[in-house]
């Protein structure tokens, strides 16, 4: 039960990382420090739904 609970949140964190990976893609060399964390704070909500996401391009076929 362990084992799948740590593979459940492995699975989560790794779908944050790339829903966040265009965002720290685009300010990793031409922004300052402080510009890519504000950016990525921007888009840590959008990131942290991702499932819900996922779940509603599955159900919805219109």
């Amino acid at each position: 039960m362990r084992a799948l609970v740590a593979l459940i949140i492995i699975i989560y964190l790794v779908g944050v990382g790339v829903a966040l990976s265009p965002t720290i893609r685009a300010n990793w060399n031409s922004a300052p420090a402080s510009d890519l964390a504000a950016s990525v704070g921007q888009d840590l909500p959008y990131a942290l739904a991702w499932p819900a996401r996922v779940y509603h391009s599955i159900t919805d076929r219109g």
